[in-house]
């Protein structure tokens, strides 16, 4: 019984060197050649370019304006954490199995994203293939360039599916801001409603000083205008991003097009900056909150939560949710309406 223990306990002594000394102090029991797919400093990437099986492309590059995509559009922050906070955390459970070998090298050859990664100085870091899910669905398919074994790759603390967070899909990289200017900067805004004109403003600066303007027959009934208001609502046009955008839906011009206009909106900056975005309602769907309550200012047919927009000079059809532009959505009167002066702070 005593030389069992005894033996017991050099077992474990073995395997705890082994783990000490070779799995940890290594970070993997596989070599980095094969296995490397971790970049521990994702701050030293310079570039990133995803190539999927049909052909979609995605480049992100760090310029100094920020990160660009596609050399056209500013990239989405919460993207680009998303891949860097993979990348840095990714890491090889095992090798495929012989059984699994010739499936995963296949599906690898047809469908994997090709991620390549770039350092700041414009060279080469390594290539990565990402491929599908793993027989048992608990990490993803990958293979070094170069490497002859593909490998189960996994984040620590997460089960699942990596590859959707290398997308190719444009719409996934870009940036969602539709309005981000400071308040100094902005020298007019027009809201304009076109089925109820009444509702219509503009407000704009000349020479420091604040002009609100809308219907003449409206507004001469109305009280001074309300310039503490227009000064607040300047303010809204930081960080209003669209929800998502639309582009290449079927059929996507004609629901557009069958939609009634909601508003136009023109903010236009000190140095010509010009954003037009023309608002329009959606059908009411199962979704939509107003389906058993109804919004006094929605259409009993159009969705209370979100909108369509159209904008970037026409070229982009995007989804709008009311609770981020509700504040822009004011009416002339609004500026008009008398409010008592704030206490002095003693």
């Amino acid at each position: 019984m005593s030389k069992t223990l005894v033996y017991i306990a050099i077992l474990l002594v073995l395997g705890f060197g082994i783990y000490y000394f070779i799995i940890r102090s290594s970070g993997s029991p596989y070599s980095a050649s094969e296995a490397g797919f971790t970049v521990k400093d994702t701050g030293a990437i310079g570039k990133l370019f995803l190539v999927a099986g049909n052909g979609e492309s995605i480049l992100a590059e760090r310029t100094d304006s920020g990160w660009m995509v596609n050399k056209q559009y500013h990239a989405l922050p919460s993207a680009l954490n998303l891949v860097f906070r993979t990348l840095a955390t990714q890491s090889a459970l095992y090798p495929v199995t012989k059984a699994a070998y010739n499936n995963v090298i296949k599906g690898l050859a047809g469908d994997a994203i090709k991620v390549e990664l770039y350092g700041r100085d414009g060279k080469k870091m390594k290539v990565i293939y990402v491929g599908g899910t793993s027989v048992n669905n608990t990490g993803t398919n990958m293979l070094l360039e170069g490497a002859s074994t593909p490998y189960v790759v996994q984040v620590p603390g997460f089960t699942g599916y990596l590859t959707s967070r290398y997308t190719t899909t444009l719409s996934d990289w870009r940036d969602r801001t539709i309005f981000n200017m400071p308040a100094n900067e902005i020298k007019s805004v027009s809201v304009q409603y076109p089925d109820k004109p009444i509702n219509s403003f503009e407000i704009s600066r000349e020479n420091g000083k604040l002009e609100i303007k809308g219907d003449p027959e409206i507004t001469k009934n109305l009280d001074t205008p309300n310039m503490h208001r227009a000064n607040l609502f300047l303010g809204y046009f930081t960080n209003i991003n669209c929800e998502g955008y639309l582009n290449g839906l079927p059929d996507n011009d004609t629901t557009i097009g069958k939609a009634p206009k909601q508003s136009s909106i023109d903010l236009v900056g000190m140095h010509g900056q010009h954003q037009h975005v023309d608002v329009y309602w959606m059908a009411l769907n199962k979704r939509s909150k107003n389906v058993t309550a109804a919004d006094a200012d929605v259409p009993d047919d159009y969705d209370a939560d979100r909108l369509y927009a159209v904008t970037n000079n026409f070229k982009d059809t995007v989804m709008i949710q009311r609770f981020v532009f509700g504040r822009i959505f004011r009416k002339c009167f609004e500026f008009f309406q008398y409010e008592a002066p704030h206490p002095a702070k003693k």
